[in-house]
Formats: structure tokens, C-alpha cells, sequence
């Protein structure tokens, strides 16, 4: 196993899982994630991060996916902790190994800056879910300030590398409502103690059209 390797199996899911249970970001997860109900697909699910916030009372059944194997372990030991049986596979957004409407709910946090294609990944989680089914996201992406976005492409570069393919500069809402949602943003704004080319968060519920 190459350095690269190593580094991308190993260092980045701890890098990813420290990053994204920060406070800031926790109170994002806490205002969308107990939002889910039905039959819940969650995309991104490595670290498992989310298990803490989902309502039993109001979720039947869950589904996760993630392509870091080792993610997957942290996923399998919280939903294992919350007494939550879960069918967890490792897998890419683009490929979504579930059938058309499948679920009431999709829940996607922190995940389409690092996939690899972003329209496709809303396509197939368009796909699974079921008519009139919700997506429920917090995603970090372009600031909507000029002199924040220049710093963000500058960045990007060396960024994605050393955080595992994650993007500053992709839209959130703009992108989710291209992917034939119909997107209700609850909340938006730079997280807290978080440098700002990094720092901005939308958070909502979009509706399959």
C-alpha cells in the first residue's frame, strides 16, 4: 500500500469525522437529521455521526452508504449503540445500490462537496426515493460573498487533496433544485469559529418534483 493510499484509507476518514462533528457543524445535524422519518437512506454515512439524531420513533427502517470501509465501521458501531438495525454498504453516490423509490426519506450531510459527481449523485438520490419523498441536507459550499470566494478557488486545489476530495466551491441549494427537487432552505450562514472560505453552511428540505 502506497503512502497515498495509506493516508486516504486511514488519516482521512479521522481527519473527516473530527471535522465534521464540530460544534457548529453538530448544530446543523440537530436541526435537520431528527427530521427524517419513514424508510431513511442516508447517503455519506461514514463516522456516523447522524445516529445520535435520528427519532426512532419516526424512522421504520435505515439505510446508509459510504465508500470509506473504515467509516463504515465507525457507522455500524453507533447504529449498533442506538439499538438500530441498519443495512450499511459500502458504495459511491453515483451508483446507489437500491431501486427506484425505495425510501420516504433521504438524508445527505456534509457529502456532496466530496463526491465525484454531483449532479449524477442527486439523480440516484432523486431516483430512490419515493413521489412526493423528501431530501433532507446541511451541506458547506460557495460563500455567497465575492471576496470569500476568491479565497475558496485559491484554496480548493490544495484542499480537496489533503481533505479526501472535498470541494469549497461547489453551490448547495442552486444544485439540489437543478436535480428536479423542489428546495426549502431552512437555514444559512457562516459556522462560528471557522475560517469563512470554509465556513459556509445552507441547510433545508427539498421536495422530488
Amino acid at each position: 500500500m502506497g503512502l497515498g493510499n495509506w493516508y486516504d484509507e486511514h488519516v482521512v476518514p479521522r481527519i473527516i469525522k473530527c471535522a465534521c462533528s464540530s460544534p457548529a457543524i453538530m448544530q446543523v445535524r440537530d436541526k435537520i437529521v431528527p427530521l427524517a422519518s419513514g424508510a431513511v437512506f442516508e447517503l455519506g454515512c461514514g463516522g456516523g455521526i447522524n445516529q445520535q439524531f435520528y427519532d426512532s420513533a419516526r424512522v421504520t427502517s435505515y439505510a446508509g452508504m459510504d465508500p470509506s470501509a473504515k467509516g463504515l465501521e465507525y457507522t455500524r458501531e453507533a447504529a449498533q449503540a442506538q439499538g438500530r438495525s441498519a443495512d450499511i454498504r459500502e458504495g459511491y453516490g453515483e451508483a446507489i445500490p437500491f431501486g427506484d423509490a425505495s425510501f420516504d426519506c433521504v438524508v445527505c450531510t456534509f457529502t456532496l462537496c466530496s463526491v465525484a459527481d454531483p449532479a449524477l449523485t442527486l439523480r440516484e438520490m432523486h431516483r430512490v426515493l419515493k413521489p412526493g419523498g423528501r431530501l433532507l441536507y446541511a451541506e458547506h459550499g460557495r460563500a455567497p460573498d465575492a471576496s470569500v470566494a476568491k479565497w475558496q478557488d485559491r484554496i480548493e486545489p490544495v484542499w480537496k487533496r489533503l481533505a479526501g476530495g472535498c470541494h469549497l466551491t461547489r453551490p448547495v441549494g442552486s444544485s439540489i433544485a437543478a436535480g428536479d427537487f423542489a428546495v426549502d432552505q431552512l437555514g444559512a450562514r457562516y459556522a462560528p469559529k471557522t475560517p469563512r472560505w470554509a465556513g459556509w453552511i445552507e441547510w433545508g428540505e427539498a421536495i422530488k418534483a
